[in-house]
């Protein structure tokens, strides 16, 4: 009998640990910008990265890149959801100093109300997201200055 029950305890002990252990992963993995950017790579090879801004929460990274498109990441567990943001298919509303409101067209499910760790970040973001719809403007226009009239 008492055979059993130290086997019982010594049981949920492991348990126990191996649940914190798990947790902290998720929490390391979810605040690594370094391994979004891996991913994003990854996941869209020909697109060169500028600059990362990670939510408060350190489940959402919003990406910039080079050619003025921006990017945006989800961390479900200890997986990622990768998408390229296209002109046109993002919608951004202030939800505080340090909140935004996002809906994408393409991925609804994606989108969501993010909070910034400050102000700056918040509003750089905003940028970018609506940024990402002078690429398609800046080509339209050297097309139309190339065409012969």
């Amino acid at each position: 009998m008492l055979w059993t029950i130290t086997i019982v305890c010594l049981f949920l002990v492991g348990l126990i640990f191996r649940q914190a252990f798990q947790r902290d992963e998720r929490e390391k993995a979810e605040n690594d910008s370094g391994l979004a950017i891996l991913e994003f790579g990854r996941a869209f090879p020909d697109e060169a990265i500028r600059d990362v801004v990670t939510t408060a929460n350190g489940k959402t990274v919003f990406l910039r890149l080079h050619d003025g498109k921006a990017g945006c990441m989800n961390a479900h567990g200890l997986h990622y959801t990768c998408h390229l943001i296209e002109p046109g298919t993002v919608r951004v509303e202030s939800a505080g100093p340090r909140r935004l409101s996002v809906t994408f067209a393409n991925a609804a499910f994606e989108g969501g109300t993010f909070e910034f760790r400050n102000e700056q970040q918040a509003a750089e973001v905003s940028l970018w997201l609506l940024g990402s719809f002078r690429p398609m403007t800046a080509v339209a226009g050297d097309l139309a200055q190339k065409q012969p009239i």
